[in-house]
């Protein structure tokens, strides 16, 4: 199997990051699996990604985290 990439481009989902070879977002795949969608969801609903697609995803995100960046906590509601 051919490892799938994650990409960027202008003219793509307006430069999101995504898939190679799809217009399935980064964001759309880490939103969808924090919803509680689990991955064989995630490939019926989009045909074009592959399993080995969707946790490329999940890596890219946290490499992204991995930036030296703070994160503010919010408060618990009240």
């Amino acid at each position: 199997m051919t490892a799938q990439r994650i990409v960027s481009a202008p003219d793509v989902m307006m430069g999101k990051p995504v898939v190679e070879g799809t217009r399935v977002t980064v964001e759309a795949i880490l939103e969808d699996l924090g919803a509680g969608e689990t991955i064989e969801q995630i490939l019926e609903a989009h045909p074009r990604l592959t399993r080995e697609g969707v946790l490329a995803a999940v890596r890219f995100g946290a490499e992204a985290l991995k930036a030296d960046v703070a994160y503010p906590i919010s408060e618990p509601a009240a």
